[in-house]
């Protein structure tokens, strides 16, 4: 699997078709979806799954966010829900060859936690015939938020969402070592506990610890120490420093602060929502960075991360609607490396 700042050929997104999934922010996630691709299509071709009866519409919604519709590509793809990170597909490329490859892993909606997810569920196999690629299936839940790779053989993952009983409970942790191994290609699996409050997923690691280089991580750190989340955060960086490449090097670990807790609008199914700047997008030449409207913090993030990615475009986007359905920028996407060795 290579690392997220690898070349890319496509960005891909599944649009907001179902409002039942999203009553009270469905029309902000079209307009938020419209940003978002538009912003994408300046760097690189933006593949879309949405039911064929909302092409149209997608199509006025970049129109109106001045998208580049030459690189936007609309695929008849239904989906129950908007979280592509989850349920697409996650690519792998032949070491040798650099030919693609689609890994089909199996999706639950996080624990059975938000039924339907049958549509979900089939987008892998879907996308691997769209694009004629060889699929490769596990008979193992995985989410693509619940793991980072370096690109040379190190993965980042959780405790609280790999071996919660809710996905795999009559696998071990070895077994599910040995699959991620089997399908990814990666040599060392490395371990955090918990994740932030607010998760839904039960602790992706894409709202915690992201690598920025082969030997560099990000990692989110919690400043009050009253704070529910920061005890968990200090446990995970604590851990990092056992983290190593697979040549024995030391992993160089970068701290950023959290934004202010999220709290919902009105009555809500959650206490707090699951802000992260951690939650970050990297495509060609640019990174997506989530902002909360919480003025100094935000500027604070943007200009770390950019400090992070030299020679890449920062660009903010106000995840706050997004987050208030339980992800943000890394969460509705994922990224489909370019074939070729490289």
């Amino acid at each position: 699997m290579p690392a997220e700042w690898s070349p890319q050929e496509a960005l891909w997104l599944s649009w907001p078709c179902n409002r039942d999934s999203a009553p009270e922010t469905h029309e902000a996630l079209q307009a938020k979806f419209g940003e978002i691709a538009a912003a994408i299509s300046r760097f690189e071709t933006v593949r879309i799954n949405a039911a064929g009866a909302w092409h149209k519409r997608i199509e006025h919604s970049l129109e109106a966010q001045h998208g580049d519709l030459k690189r936007v590509e609309l695929y008849d793809h239904p989906t129950n829900d908007v979280w592509c990170r989850d349920h697409g597909p996650i690519f792998v490329r032949n070491g040798e060859t650099g030919a693609l490859a689609v890994t089909d892993w199996q999706f639950n909606a996080w624990g059975g936690k938000f039924p339907p997810w049958d549509l979900d569920n089939q987008i892998p196999e879907r996308i691997a015939q769209a694009l004629d690629l060889p699929r490769f299936e596990s008979k193992m839940i995985l989410e693509g938020g619940s793991i980072e790779v370096n690109g040379n053989g190190v993965l980042l993952t959780t405790e609280a969402v790999l071996l919660n009983k809710n996905r795999n409970p009559d696998w071990s942790r070895k077994e599910i070592e040995a699959e991620i191994k089997r399908l990814l290609g990666v040599q060392t699996i490395f371990w955090l506990g918990q994740g932030i409050e607010g998760d839904d997923t039960d602790g992706h690691i894409d709202d915690i610890t992201r690598f920025i280089r082969e030997d560099v991580v990000l990692t989110m750190v919690e400043r009050r120490d009253g704070d529910p989340n920061y005890r968990t955060l200090e446990q995970n960086r604590e851990r990092l420093a056992d983290l190593r490449t697979i040549s024995g090097g030391r992993v160089e670990v970068l701290t950023l602060e959290m934004p202010e807790p999220l709290r919902p609008r009105g009555d809500w199914r959650l206490d707090r929502l699951p802000a992260s700047y951690g939650n970050f997008l990297i495509i060609n030449d640019a990174v997506l960075v989530p902002i909360f409207d919480q003025g100094k913090l935000d500027v604070q993030a943007l200009g770390f991360i950019g400090e992070c990615f030299p020679g890449r475009e920062i660009i903010g986007v106000d995840a706050s609607d997004l987050v208030f359905e339980g992800g943000a920028i890394h969460c509705i996407s994922q990224q489909q490396p370019r074939a070729g060795l490289s």
